[in-house]
């Protein structure tokens, strides 16, 4: 019998390559070819198509099937993340940095899940007992009727899991699992999908749910093959800066609810607190109206949220002038610059450009335009906006202004926060009165006019 031909697959992008090279030819990416043993067919596989399997039921469009049931955890914004609470069978992958609190989240949702009656059972395969034990009595969990193991041989957690039948079970994380069956390294491409078929088709089988913990990389991409983020139903990040206390837990996946919702924390010495209304936190530290601030109403999710939007124009000793940004996309910067020289007028060059949004929120909605541009605008001409004014609109590249989806929940969380004033795109759908001065314009040049004196 001859011996299977090894092969080699890219850590980044799951690519086969028959010999080792030091890029990867499908995405690029250097020193991310690893060794890995290719499945062999034994005799059941190959007469398979030989072989009459059995008939799919199959049912029409119009069939009606009942809501999947939920079990809420009591974290209202953890809840509000997963659609409405945790479904039975369902497969959860949370990726963050490492140190940002993912344990920490899910240590804290699994206590409230326990305290509800669910069966509760959390592998840890980084940490040992006592260090979770410690974690737990710190953050008030010691009492909480959660069963707690400690392992990274995935045989032994599929038995331990198939006894116990539990209606949760967390394993933090899926790179430091092994399977037996696979001739590689804790971690690798091969062990990783082995570790999250196994697990997914174990929550489909026994009705239970499996939440997996996953490292990410230095691009903030889940670790492993992407084609774990397709097999596990929902796909979680928790996102922060080290340097502030907010955390966002963001849901880019989630086949029984809302993609994109996000649930927003506060990293305290209790542990992570919920934080009901994100716009009064983001917004918490305004004082008086200074060059350079601009407020969005942006949508996250099904919630609309208020922030900030910082910026700093100054002269730059460089011949090519710096553009640094924070929680916001490099290119819709450059967009923006562009437009407001080539439609407006108004020049950039030769001078340094820096952009944030306070309170390390990352904002990825292009109705964040208009309130760049602004910022960027106040800051160059040091003229501080109105305080009570929100913006809102995308910036296409003749200088219009496009409207947005979600007017009317914009302008009501700006109501809600004492905002007495917003500006738009023309042609919004205000739904009737909505409480403020709203201020609509068709382009960028008549709200550079309107605004700033200029044009």
């Amino acid at each position: 019998m001859a011996k299977p031909a090894l092969q080699f697959t890219c850590t980044a992008c799951g690519a086969a390559h028959s010999k080792w090279a030091g890029r990867c030819d499908a995405c690029g990416a250097w020193n991310t070819l690893v060794e890995e043993a290719p499945l062999t067919a034994g005799p059941a596989a190959k007469s398979l198509g030989a072989a009459r399997g059995r008939p799919v039921a199959l049912s029409g469009l119009s069939s009606i099937e009942p809501e999947p049931p939920r079990a809420a955890a009591g974290l209202a914004e953890f809840d509000r993340v997963l659609g409405g609470g945790l479904v039975p069978a369902s497969a959860i992958l949370v990726g963050g940095d490492p140190g940002i609190g993912k344990s920490t989240l899910l240590l804290q949702a699994a206590a409230r899940f326990a305290r509800n009656g669910l069966g509760c059972i959390y592998i840890s395969g980084e940490e040992a007992g006592a260090q979770v034990r410690m974690r737990a009595a710190r953050l008030g969990l010691a009492d909480a009727p959660l069963r707690l193991g400690t392992d990274t041989n995935l045989r032994n957690i599929l038995t331990t899991l198939e006894a116990e039948k539990p209606d949760l079970a967390i394993l933090d994380s899926i790179q430091t699992l092994w399977s037996d069956r696979v001739d590689s390294a804790p971690g690798s491409v091969a062990q990783v999908r082995a570790a999250a078929h196994e697990l997914v088709s174990f929550a489909k089988r026994h009705g239970t749910a499996v939440m997996l913990v996953g490292h990410v990389t230095k691009d903030g991409q889940i670790a492993g093959p992407r084609v774990v983020e397709h097999m596990v139903d929902t796909v979680l990040y928790f996102e922060g800066e080290r340097g502030h206390p907010f955390r966002i837990l963001r849901s880019v996946k989630n086949r029984f609810g809302p993609a994109d919702e996000i649930g927003v924390f506060e990293m305290t010495g209790q542990g992570l607190a919920q934080v009901a209304n994100p716009s009064a936190l983001f917004l918490s530290d305004r004082g008086t109206p200074a060059p350079g601030a601009a407020v969005f109403a942006g949508i996250e999710g099904t919630r609309p949220v208020l922030t900030e939007i910082q910026a700093l124009v100054a002269p730059s000793p460089l011949g090519t002038p710096r553009r640094t940004v924070v929680g916001l996309d490099a290119g819709r910067l450059a967009t923006t610059l562009a437009v407001l020289e080539a439609r407006c007028g108004i020049p950039f060059a030769g001078l340094d450009v820096f952009l944030n949004v306070a309170g390390g929120l990352k904002i990825s909605e292009p109705a964040a335009d208009l309130a760049v541009a602004a910022a960027l605008l106040s800051a160059r001409e040091d003229a501080a906006l109105p305080a009570d004014c929100v913006l809102f609109g995308e910036i296409s590249l003749s200088g219009a202004l496009r409207p947005v989806g979600q007017t009317e929940n914009r302008l009501k969380e700006a109501l809600k926060l004492g905002f007495s004033q917003a500006i738009a795109p023309a042609r919004s759908r205000l739904g009737g009165p909505t409480g403020l001065t709203v201020r609509q314009m068709p382009d960028l040049t008549a709200f550079v006019g309107e605004i700033f004196g200029a044009g």
